[in-house]
């Protein structure tokens, strides 16, 4: 087994509430991140498949056909989009950088299957601080 990683980049906006809050409740909960006029982040994404090397070419997968598929699936509906408005996979989710993981854990899993790889992690960077990993299910 080996696995190999793709780093890509996107800048998004987003707010971090709850319609079914009051503001003041939206506040104490996600405190600034819930500004009503959105904010955004320059995350980098770290997408690691995993399998065996085909002998014949070398490789787990062909990481120019991976960046393809992270870009057309994930980071072309992400990149310097309103997460919460404009982006197909994250309709009527929170947009936590939990939540947004697991949408591309979701776009992503299929097609790399379907590429010969399994997908192992998808590490999403929101800030240099704060990041979140996710295995699947």
């Amino acid at each position: 087994m080996i696995y190999i990683t793709r780093k890509e980049h996107f800048n998004a906006a987003h707010r971090l509430f709850r319609p079914d809050y009051s503001d003041e409740k939206n506040l104490e909960v996600f405190g600034k991140c819930s500004n009503p006029n959105w904010h955004g982040h320059n995350y980098e994404l770290f997408v690691t498949v995993k399998g065996e090397v085909d002998p014949e070419t070398g490789f787990l997968i062909n990481l120019k056909e991976l960046s393809r598929m992270i870009n057309e699936l994930v980071v072309n509906k992400l990149d310097h989009k309103n997460i919460n408005v404009e982006v197909d996979f994250m309709k009527d989710r929170l947009a936590s950088a939990e939540n947004i993981a697991i949408a591309i854990w979701e776009q992503l899993e299929g097609p790399v299957s379907v590429a010969g790889a399994a997908l192992h992690s998808v590490k999403l960077f929101e800030t240099e601080r704060n990041f979140v990993e996710y295995f699947g299910t």
